[in-house]
């Protein structure tokens, strides 16, 4: 039985965190709401149930048989041992979700560069406190969890092609997606910084080249990034320091 995604379904956002590993591995999967006659509808179905006993709470969720798991970094937990996208040290699949709550907490304040005072109102409502907000991100948040992941991958005992263990995880998908969705929202601060960072931006390119990655990247499945989502270009916002 296919494993069925359900998100958004003209967006990228946190689901395409998911995307990227079930790509990798070739898993049988369905886009749910993207599905002719299904759409956004079906996933609201399943969260607002009154008899489902293990209810979402929002998108994305992975639906496997009965079973439904929430939240990317739970997500990707569950599906990494299976899909041969998580170390097979269970000590170092513990490492592997640490890191990846990690780029969960990045992405919350990504999103809150345009979104700092309230997800209620439109960015265009918020708009002073979202250019202060980006400058503080671009400035300082930026170079502290990019450095983290930098340091990761240098220190990590596996080599520095990877962030845990010795072969690709799910982990590395995610942050070839930070790499990438950065680079759109922010090109001028992230190229001030590539010198900074040259471990992770090896591992980005290592991922683009990857066989189902590329083939994904150029298939109408892969979304197109927009202001829609999490990741916005905004360029009032972006600024090289």
């Amino acid at each position: 039985m296919a494993y069925e995604l359900y998100y958004w379904d003209s967006i990228q956002g946190r689901g395409e965190f998911v995307r990227l590993a079930l790509e990798e591995a070739g898993a049988d999967y369905v886009d749910v709401t993207r599905e002719p006659g299904r759409g956004t509808d079906a996933m609201f179905a399943l969260m607002k149930s009154d008899s489902e006993p293990h209810i979402p709470f929002a998108p994305p969720f992975l639906k496997d048989g009965d079973l439904i798991i929430p939240h990317v970094a739970n997500i990707l937990f569950y599906l990494g041992p299976k899909l041969g996208l998580a170390p097979e040290d269970e000590r170092l699949r513990h490492v592997a979700n640490g890191l990846q709550l990690t780029v969960t907490d990045f992405i919350a304040e990504v999103h809150d560069t345009h979104h700092p005072i309230d997800t209620s109102l439109y960015y265009e409502d918020q708009k002073p406190e979202a250019k202060a907000r980006s400058a503080a991100f671009i400035r300082d948040r930026i170079p502290k969890f990019l450095g983290y992941f930098e340091r990761v991958l240098r220190q990590n005992p596996g080599g520095p092609d990877h962030s845990v263990g010795n072969a690709l995880t799910y982990v590395d998908l995610s942050l070839f997606q930070v790499i990438e969705g950065l680079t759109y929202a922010f090109p001028k601060a992230m190229a001030k910084r590539k010198a900074d960072y040259p471990a992770l931006l090896a591992l980005h390119d290592r991922v683009t080249t990857r066989p189902n990655i590329a083939r994904y990247l150029a298939s109408p499945r892969r979304l197109a990034f927009n202001e829609d989502g999490i990741f916005r270009h905004y360029p009032e916002l972006d600024r090289t320091g």
